[in-house]
């Protein structure tokens, strides 16, 4: 599942009259890149998220024969559902016998997204790294998720551990679905993984030597195209 119904407030003006999914990096549409992406690691359907301009995604993969992949659309025209929210929705669209991988539109990195399934008794998988941010997840030696920390306001939910940041890349197993489903309509995934990280197995998984940018701001898009040449 493609993340990409935010409104890209940080990206305006170019958000004024488009989606962040199709704000261009060089020379490609961050939707583009990461498509790319799933596609080279064998995924064969994605589901996008919309909301933002949702009709200029639908047009571009229309355009795009979908890029020869089963692409379905979650519609959230009629409001942003968060992160959990988004992702309970289109609960309907995948096979649920099957985990579902995660990737924030906005992202750019190195990481090979053929993700380990983590020995398969995990029932998410969070890919983490070190590296600068406000907020971090907390692991405990098992790298079982146990928390979260804002550094900037002091604030703990859970309790505190080994300190990561989240790439926003996941991967969400089948016996989390019912409990998915149980949630409200409107909610952040990561409140949703400290909520049940107490009786079920989140998962960090620390990716070394990652190379990632979040692409959200107008500021990054220069430093998007020197990215990409490095890569």
């Amino acid at each position: 599942m493609i993340f990409a119904a935010g409104l890209g407030t940080r990206l305006k003006p170019l958000t004024d009259t488009m989606p962040k999914a199709l704000v261009r990096v060089g020379g490609q549409p961050l939707l583009w890149h990461v498509i790319q992406k799933l596609m080279a690691a064998g995924y064969e359907r994605i589901v996008v998220n919309v909301h933002h301009f949702a009709l200029q995604i639908i047009d571009y993969l229309r355009e795009n024969d979908n890029f020869g992949l089963d692409i379905r659309i979650s519609d959230e025209t009629s409001g942003l559902l968060e992160t959990g929210g988004g992702i309970r929705k289109a609960l309907p669209l995948f096979d649920l016998d099957s985990p579902i991988l995660i990737h924030n539109v906005d992202i750019l990195s190195n990481l090979d997204i053929d993700l380990p399934s983590a020995g398969g008794r995990s029932d998410a998988v969070l890919v983490v790294s070190q590296r600068k941010t406000k907020r971090y997840l907390q692991f405990d030696d098992s790298m079982r998720l146990v928390g979260w920390k804002n550094i900037e306001t002091g604030e703990v939910k859970g309790r505190e551990g080994r300190s990561l940041a989240f790439s926003g890349i996941h991967i969400i197993h089948p016996p989390l679905f019912p409990l998915l489903k149980e949630m409200p309509e409107r909610f952040p995934i990561m409140d949703f993984y400290l909520k049940v990280c107490g009786d079920h197995f989140i998962q960090g998984y620390e990716a070394r030597d990652l190379r990632l940018l979040d692409v959200g701001k107008l500021d990054t898009l220069e430093q998007a195209e020197r990215f990409l040449v490095e890569d």
